[in-house]
């Protein structure tokens, strides 16, 4: 019978009940290696609870010896005994979960904060034992008369002992509030108070200061997900207070190291020309699983416009416009986009609605006192980055990168505090110097050209061009990946695409990075270059101008990986929307590659961006291309679902492209003997 439960949130009690009819002897051995558990916590140290911890474990180190006396004399057990030892398993399995909770790993500060419930938990357990040890039948156990006196010992002593909050807990938990209070009121705490408190908890370093970080986050989301939040707010503030500790007060050199990689702090960041954004419901921010359109043609998730509805709302929650009718329409072609979607992408629906709900919660703070301490943080990291050491600047680069990582109200604070002008000197200068420098920098830049503001500040304050010289001459191909995804950032913004296009150099970098990138950057180099063609003409040709569609045609016959060929059909069908693109494609032997690509490749999104080439090179390059399709018998069969099942442009595209080849098929068997019509497809690329 395991106590241990890995999943198990924090101060939660799932103690399993021994089964029915289970014997004395599987129920005693089961008791003993939890007693022994519970006593091995006698080698790790409390930071808090300490008195209440040692004498948990001192009474259940009794309770071992006699248990470890019924086993070396086992008699007879009674039913009335068996009864009793169940109850003390319950009653261990919890003691065990509760000890694991005070010596948790980046936990200390929660701990101390919850102080107060936890000595009311060791003070309910310790009379459990008492209660379960009154009605034990003692007399009838074959023990000696010392084990006995020991077990009345306990008894006694778990009845009328006082698990009580310990004075020097409580005097450490008022100087966390005072420095919650005083960040709440604007004001920049002593720094020795703060250092008091961390020295009390044991965060004696960087790394235990981020695993505090990372714990007091994960306890925030799955307050959100419960959908109580009751310990938000506190949360929050003890979050932006650990925060302000790591970036501010904790000089070692220790940062980043031994750090947990899915924390997405590695530099394998991609992006993709598949906007899952436009599957979000314009009310929630959550995948759409319901999607039904209003009257005025906009669509939702049907819970969230019926909840809108319900509360009196007769206008469109996105255009404003009055709605005509309360009908919802349900919008089955987009939701089988979104089922395919996330079947394409290996997304669980639910997994999304969490990380929009943590993104979207993360637009203001948590709390009062979390949002200034994040300000007072900001500021002083930009201070750093302007006039401090080396690796003090390196460190402060880093401290933005994982603050800006996912929390919206955390670049605000960055970009106000003046963060990126000093992030793009420390970008220019870290050539030659540590790669970790320039590879911190371009990835700060990266998260905070995610906000709308820092992407105006980074070519406001001249960016593109030390941003174009990492994306060149990186000391890393990690540090030119990020570049790439930093360019798609700033090219999503439409005022900035112009001159992004226009920068020597930029388009044939990106090109080259494209050819010779790994599979990562590759991928961000030509979703990068999507960005710069949506709607954009002068960069088209551009783009044309280089080598691009070969290297995108290559690509396509040589990658395996799905996202990727998407990513690369996606940018071919917009180069081949023109005469020239679809030229260069054909002469780029592309024919033969989309269409099986057409056959192989999985994605719905896919197989509509294979339609769409095949349809352009059709009506720009005309009947070579027509009579190569012709031939190929397994065409039709792979055209006729996007017909039925696809978007309502790749339904038309499908439906114009079937025209054509019928219409080739038709005079060509009308005009010419079969055998002639046969040589016109020899040499045809």
């Amino acid at each position: 019978m395991k106590s241990d439960r890995n999943d198990r949130r924090i101060l939660t009690f799932p103690a399993v009940h021994p089964c029915e009819g289970i014997s004395a002897a599987t129920l005693l051995g089961s008791l003993i290696a939890l007693s022994r558990n519970i006593c091995s916590f006698k080698s790790k140290f409390f930071y808090t609870q300490r008195r209440n911890a040692r004498e948990t474990i001192r009474q259940i180190g009794i309770l071992l010896i006699f248990f470890e006396e019924i086993r070396d004399h086992f008699p007879g057990i009674s039913d009335s005994i068996v009864l009793c030892l169940s109850e003390l398993h319950i009653t261990f399995q919890n003691i065990h979960f509760l000890l694991e909770d005070c010596t948790r790993e980046g936990a200390k500060l929660w701990i101390l904060m919850k102080a107060l419930s936890v000595a009311t938990q060791f003070r309910v357990l310790i009379r459990s034992v008492a209660t379960a040890l009154d009605v034990l039948p003692l007399q009838s156990i074959a023990v000696s008369g010392e084990i006995k006196e020991l077990v009345l010992m306990v008894a006694n002593q778990a009845q009328r002992g006082k698990m009580e909050l310990d004075s020097d807990d409580e005097n450490a938990m008022k100087w966390v509030i005072l420095i919650l209070n005083q960040f709440e009121n604007r004001l920049e705490p002593d720094p020795l108070l703060i250092k008091k408190v961390l020295d009390y908890i044991g965060v004696t370093n960087w790394g235990e200061c981020h695993k505090e970080i990372r714990f007091l986050e994960e306890e925030i989301s799955v307050e959100c997900s419960e959908n109580h939040g009751r310990e938000v707010t506190l949360l929050s503030g003890l979050v932006g207070l650990m925060s302000y500790c790591r970036g501010a007060l904790f000089e070692d050199s220790s940062y980043g190291r031994n750090i947990d990689q899915s924390e997405g702090m590695n530099s394998t960041e991609t992006v993709s020309c598949l906007n899952p954004e436009d599957f979000r419901c314009p009310i929630s921010l959550e995948l759409m699983t319901d999607p039904v359109t209003v009257s005025t043609g906009q669509t939702y998730d049907r819970a969230s416009i019926q909840k809108w509805l319900s509360s009196g709302n007769l206008l469109c929650p996105k255009t404003g416009k009055t709605l005509t009718s309360t009908e919802l329409i349900p919008n089955s072609t987009l939701r089988k986009l979104i089922q395919q979607f996330c079947s394409d992408n290996g997304i669980s629906l639910s997994k999304s609605r969490k990380t929009s709900c943590d993104i979207s919660r993360t637009i203001v703070p948590g709390s009062p006192a979390a949002a200034e301490a994040i300000k007072f943080l900001s500021e002083f990291l930009a201070r750093r980055l302007r006039s401090g050491s080396d690796e003090q600047r390196n460190k402060a680069a880093y401290e933005i990168r994982l603050l800006a990582k996912s929390n919206i109200y955390n670049r605000c604070c960055l970009i106000n505090a003046g963060a990126i002008p000093p992030l793009l000197h420390l970008l220019r200068s870290a050539e030659g110097a540590d790669p970790s420098t320039q590879e911190n920098a371009i990835s700060a830049l990266l998260k905070l050209s995610k906000h709308s503001n820092g992407k105006a500040a980074i070519v406001e304050h001249r960016g593109l061009n030390p941003i174009l010289e990492v994306l060149k001459n990186g000391a890393k191909l990690e540090a030119k990946q990020i570049a790439a995804a930093t360019i798609f950032y700033l090219s999503s913004a439409r005022e900035h695409r112009k001159q992004i296009g226009d920068t020597p150099g930029l388009i044939e970098a990106l090109i080259e990075l494209m050819k010779i990138g790994t599979p990562c950057g590759k991928k961000n180099a030509i979703v990068a270059i999507f960005a710069l063609l949506v709607n954009h003409r002068t960069n088209h040709k551009k783009i044309l101008s280089t080598n691009a569609i070969e290297i995108l045609v290559n690509l396509l016959s040589s990658s395996q990986k799905e996202d990727l060929v998407t990513d690369a059909l996606a940018v071919l069908a917009t180069l081949t929307d023109t005469k020239e693109g679809s030229t260069a494609a054909l002469q780029a032997s592309a024919v033969p590659v989309i269409s099986t690509k057409l056959q192989t490749v999985s994605s719905r999104p896919g197989k509509e961006y294979c339609v769409s080439i095949l349809l352009s090179l059709c009506t720009h390059c005309g009947g070579d291309v027509v009579a190569v399709l012709a031939r190929d018998q397994s065409l039709m069969p792979r055209l006729y679902p996007l017909v039925s099942e696809g978007t309502a442009q790749a339904r038309k595209k499908a439906r114009l492209l079937i025209r054509i080849l019928h219409k080739f098929c038709e005079s060509s068997s009308s005009t010419l003997p079969r055998e002639i019509a046969q040589e016109q497809f020899i040499g045809v690329r």
